[in-house]
């Protein structure tokens, strides 16, 4: 016979490593019944309900959370953040921050997983600013202590909000995401060229001549217009790829290769771009590899430079790769990382951004319920888990969610009845959701109800860092 604490970590399992959806996890169960001993499958908003308890456990158990101090800085935990944000539907945009132990190079091979970060921070607000982003950091830094370094990508409101920190009195160094950094080298080299906008019209021509014949095969990747830089190299090498399918002389009408030179557009005319692109982007693609898997040292900064021994010395895309590199060599030392290795790639909380939003959401993808999950999809899954989630109570749990904005709701209310506009007013006046640690002698509510007042008054060190071990914290509410 299958007991509670089995079925809810089976049902956990299949939806978060597995994957399936929420009704599948439900029939799966109910397929598999007679042999794990379960006599009734749960529903699929009873599993809805364990995943978002699931979330709210891991938020609770994040300041337990505890890594070697670096250079004895008793302020610091040990961790690096991670800190993004992101859109769903309606006016709520995400921002999330994840811990990754600093060491993960000396306890792992190979780049960190989701399964090696923890979700201490989701928020939702209608915008985000370097004060804002800074005032929500600074919460979390006064129950778990000040990260020892930010990992994010290139925006200015993140690189706002770490100064800010730091003018406030809690500084951390910054790490900037390789992948961003080659993709702003090579727009800057490349977005103004003379062929560029050439190339991609003719990239554009040649997917709608060749996705309806049977030479849809060679029609182009799809690459997204927003950072296009990016994801441009595959369309580049798409392009290169092609071309070679095209030798010199003419070819017999009516063949294939007729066909395929038909679908070119001017891309021929646009050997010398390709051929120069490239050339800059395929050595610092093979860095990438290189520096995500094994992190930022000494050793692969080596090999680093060995691959782009292939580009130009004044290559203005290779000198700035070397200047970057050189700059956060630096912040490794700081950090004692030069020899382990330092992440450097942001990329964790990008996926979980994208699995987020795909996973379990439905058609509407609405914000706050994408948040409401994110913590879930970070970590191991241990049976503890499955222990915690149902210590969660139904009164807890709607704390949480019944004052929160749906999307769904509103749908529902609004769409199929004419003169109820006024519904969505009331519904987007409940504040979005706020998840973060703490101490478990403060209010056991779990949301923020209001994110500008707890911000404003926020101008200096806030912490008693002696707090900072206490088991099982409740999530924190500022109270209005």
């Amino acid at each position: 016979m299958c007991n509670k604490e089995n079925l809810v970590y089976i049902a956990l399992q299949l939806f978060l490593v597995a994957r399936i959806s929420f009704r599948a996890v439900s029939r799966v169960i109910e397929f598999l019944g007679i042999y794990l001993g379960v006599t009734k499958a749960p529903c699929t908003q009873t599993i809805i309900n364990w995943i978002t308890r699931l979330s709210l456990t891991r938020i609770q158990s994040s300041t337990r959370l505890v890594r070697p101090q670096i250079d004895n800085d008793r302020f610091s935990n040990g961790f690096i953040w991670m800190i993004d944000a992101s859109i769903g539907l309606g006016a709520g945009k995400i921002l999330a921050v994840l811990a990754l132990d600093a060491n993960h190079y000396v306890h792992n091979e190979g780049a960190p997983t989701l399964q090696k970060l923890h979700c201490i921070g989701v928020l939702v607000a209608t915008s985000w600013t370097g004060e804002s982003i800074a005032g929500f950091l600074q919460k979390i830094i006064a129950t778990l202590g000040r990260p020892i370094a930010y990992l994010k990508d290139g925006g200015t409101d993140l690189g706002k909000a770490i100064r800010l920190l730091g003018e406030r009195g809690f500084p951390s160094p910054s790490i900037d995401d390789i992948s961003h950094i080659i993709a702003n080298l090579l727009k800057h080299e490349y977005k103004d060229h003379s062929m560029f906008e050439t190339f991609l019209s003719s990239c554009g021509k040649a997917s709608k001549k060749l996705k309806q014949t049977i030479l849809a095969c060679l029609a182009p990747p799809k690459v997204s217009t927003k950072a296009r830089f990016m994801n441009l190299h595959h369309l580049v090498k798409w392009a290169d790829q092609l071309l070679k399918h095209s030798p010199k002389g003419g070819a017999a009408k009516g063949s294939i290769l007729s066909k395929l030179r038909a679908g070119f557009d001017e891309l021929p005319g646009c050997k010398a771009f390709i051929s120069r692109f490239l050339r800059d982007a395929a050595p610092l693609l093979e860095c990438q590899k290189v520096l995500k898997t094994k992190g930022l040292s000494q050793d692969s900064y080596r090999e680093c430079q060995q691959m782009i021994e292939t580009s130009p010395a004044l290559s203005p895309v290779r000198r700035g790769f070397e200047a970057w590199a050189e700059e956060q060599l630096m912040v490794a030392k700081v950090l004692g990382l030069e020899n382990a290795g330092m992440p450097i790639s942001s990329d964790n909380i990008e996926s979980l951004f994208g699995v987020s939003k795909q996973h379990g959401t439905g058609k509407i993808k609405d914000a706050n319920r994408i948040a409401l999950r994110i913590p879930a999809m970070c970590g191991e899954l241990t049976r503890e888990d499955a222990k915690r989630v149902l210590n969660i109570s139904v009164k807890e749990q709607q704390k949480v969610e019944g004052s929160l904005p749906s999307l769904t709701r509103q749908r529902r209310q609004v769409l199929a009845n004419p003169g109820c506009l006024d519904i969505i007013n009331l519904d987007e006046a409940k504040q979005n959701l706020e998840l973060i640690p703490g101490p478990k002698k403060q209010s056991k509510n779990l949301i923020s109800l209001n994110f500008s007042t707890c911000y404003e008054k926020i101008v200096g060190p806030l912490i008693s860092i002696k707090n900072q071990a206490k088991p099982h914290p409740e999530v924190e509410i500022c109270n209005a």
